[in-house]
């Protein structure tokens, strides 16, 4: 079963665990002598496939993410990392941020945990960004992927920040990157993803003056088409939240692969660690686990842990998204098809009336296929999943649903929902014939079991 947690949290920690071993080196150095697969020791005398605090704060935040969204919690975890070497390769913390350790200071003597980040000009390190990706799917459970639609899911992405990084340039950062990963896990391609991303984070924060003024420090990324075309002379690899941004965004327009694109970052110089890991989340995420290179899977540290966490992670939120649905069960139950649709006759436009008449669903249907899209149980490729199992009439797919595996599950349910554009009616008949029921039924089957 595709699990893009663990696409994207193994993405960024083995791009993490490749930047590690060359951590400070100057881009020229790195120029002569180029990282082109795993090491080891170097800066910091640690084997090959160490991890640092960006894959260890963001496993603290898939952990505790298990158990739904509460910052305290977070925030506790971040102090067992910090304190007691939890969620660390060999229970030793060797690398932590000097804002991040201020805020777990404040956490630490009482402070509320989103008051602990700092919120100056200078805290603007990568410190939240590098760890914030785990969000993206927590959202995508809860208010699907199109995040900049609510507010309430944004607060999420800048109080997650705010427990280490709290200025408005760290949030914005954060929002920005969790956008393109949203648009990822719709199914966009790269490019797109990446500037539809950005398009809707920046003007989400146009409109809001609370931010409007910190987008200037953003206006490379967005305010012109060619930024993939920038000078490498021009891009920045420091632990600056915006350069970390811009160099984590360039490196993955100019790459076709996950192996291309997190080579480049390290090899970027300065914070190689963590502008890898910002960049190899997404592109873990983009090209899915299998494109990782198996030499470089094989020496990370505690890789099966990490594995347990993601899948984890992605139980909890996938029954998170199940009981949204099964909810529906005693709707769908009761529901008849003349009492959840009429049809309008046509309406005059201009000088001309339309005869076509489409069908007009009440409230409680349209509440339903809103909460669909608002979970992860969306699947794009729906179509060839459905063909790969040779089901070719909607009679077919109908009668697969009693014994359909959860892959196929969804697929059908997608293909409900989203063939109603092509088909006016099609949810009258799936009502008349109980297929959302039947779906929905077998979906609480696999939240039982």
């Amino acid at each position: 079963m595709s699990n893009k947690i663990l696409d994207g949290i193994m993405g960024l920690c083995v791009a993490d665990a490749l930047g590690v071993p060359v951590e400070f080196s100057s881009r020229e150095s790195l120029q002569c002598n180029p990282v082109t697969n795993m090491r080891g020791y170097g800066t910091y005398n640690l084997p090959p496939g160490t991890w640092s605090d960006d894959t260890s704060m963001a496993l603290c935040l898939v952990d505790s993410l298990n158990n739904g969204l509460d910052y305290k919690d977070i925030m506790e975890k971040f102090l067992f990392w910090a304190n007691e070497a939890k969620y660390t390769p060999y229970d030793e913390v060797f690398d932590i941020g000097s804002a991040t350790m201020k805020a777990l200071m404040k956490f630490a003597h009482g402070e509320e945990p989103l008051k602990c980040g700092g919120e100056s000009e200078y805290d603007n390190g990568n410190g939240s960004l590098m760890r914030i990706l785990p969000v993206a799917f927590y959202l995508q459970a809860n208010y699907g992927t199109e995040i900049y639609d609510k507010d309430e899911a944004v607060t999420i992405i800048h109080n997650v920040s705010s427990l280490t990084h709290a200025h408005k340039r760290s949030l914005i950062a954060c929002g920005i990157y969790i956008s393109i990963a949203s648009m990822i896990l719709g199914s966009y391609d790269l490019m797109t993803a990446v500037q539809l991303g950005v398009y809707r984070a920046v003007e989400y924060y146009k409109k809001n003056n609370e931010f409007a003024h910190e987008l200037t420090h953003y206006e490379r990324i967005y305010g012109r088409e060619t930024f993939a075309n920038t000078p490498l002379e021009f891009i920045k690899s420091s632990g600056y939240v915006v350069d970390t941004l811009e160099a984590a965004i360039w490196c993955l327009l100019n790459t076709n692969s996950y192996k291309d694109c997190v080579l480049m970052a390290v090899n970027l110089g300065q914070d190689t660690d963590t502008v890898a890991a910002v960049a190899g989340g997404l592109a873990g995420l983009y090209y899915g686990y299998d494109s990782i290179p198996g030499e470089w899977l094989s020496v990370i540290a505690k890789r099966e842990y990490i594995a347990d966490l993601c899948n984890q992670l992605y139980k909890a939120l996938t029954d998170t998204s199940v009981k949204k649905l099964t909810s529906y069960i005693p709707y769908f139950k009761s529901a008849k098809k003349e009492s959840v649709c009429y049809w309008n006759a046509g309406e005059k436009i201009g000088e001309k009336t339309y005869t076509m008449t489409y069908p007009v669903y009440e409230d409680k249907l349209n509440e339903f296929i809103q909460a669909f899209y608002n979970t992860n149980l969306i699947c794009y490729n729906y179509m060839d999943i459905i063909n790969e199992h040779g089901l070719c009439s909607t009679q077919e797919i109908a009668a697969a649903i009693d014994t359909a595996e959860f892959g196929l599950l969804k697929a059908i349910l997608t293909g409900f929902v989203r063939q109603e554009h092509f088909c006016d009616g099609l949810w009258v008949s799936a009502i008349e014939d109980k297929v959302f029921l039947k779906i929905l039924q077998r979906l609480q089957q696999f939240n039982n079991s």
